[in-house]
């Protein structure tokens, strides 16, 4: 068995993928959101979009089967495996400084757009911005006349997904600091999560 890599609550983790590797993302502790990005190895500009994804795939839920796309509309991601439930947010944008001051924090919070930068800077990589991630594990319904709502992550103690690289990636995974609104929980604690690179 692989080693498992800890990505620390509140914090965030990088990993590279060559094409048809595959990743095991595990929700260690049950109800922990994940922020992930994927970035071609090759050409940082090109990365996992949302908005592509949606379009392609023609709904909001990605699932067991399913084939994410790049900004350039090219695959990038899939998912082999998924024990959580199957909710996945596709729509809401990485929280930041920003956020948690509309929230009413004052001074410093853990964000997961911070997250992705210390992440990526380990790598040697900057960004000039930070895409939409998938939310992994995150619970937003959408409702009635569009509207939305932020509910506990429904994803239980140890599932997990795997995830396949479709060209030489890099994943950057950030374990949500979210502790204002319920998202990862109802007792709003931020938790560790891994993963295990499994190979192709």
């Amino acid at each position: 068995m692989p080693d498992p890599i800890l990505v620390p609550a509140r914090k965030g983790k990088a990993a590279r993928l060559d094409r048809g590797e595959r990743l095991r993302l595990v929700n260690t502790h049950g109800q922990q959101v994940v922020d992930t990005w994927a970035f071609n190895r090759d050409d940082i500009a090109e990365f996992l979009s949302m908005e592509h994804t949606r379009a392609h795939l023609q709904k909001i839920l990605p699932t067991t089967g399913d084939t994410l796309y790049s900004n350039r509309r090219r695959p990038m991601l899939s998912f082999v495996e998924d024990t959580s439930g199957g909710i996945h947010d596709t729509l809401i944008a990485a929280c930041d400084a920003r956020r948690y001051e509309l929230l009413g924090v004052a001074g410093h919070h853990d964000s997961c757009a911070d997250n992705l930068r210390a992440a990526l800077a380990e790598l040697g990589l900057a960004l000039p911005e930070i895409p939409a991630p998938l939310n992994m594990f995150m619970n937003i319904p959408v409702g009635p006349g569009g509207a939305i709502s932020w509910e506990p992550s429904i994803a239980g103690l140890g599932s997990h997904v795997v995830l396949r690289a479709e060209i030489d990636l890099v994943l950057v995974f950030s374990a949500c600091p979210q502790d204002i609104i319920p998202i990862n929980g109802l007792d709003r604690t931020p938790k560790d999560v891994h993963f295990e690179i499994l190979g192709a």
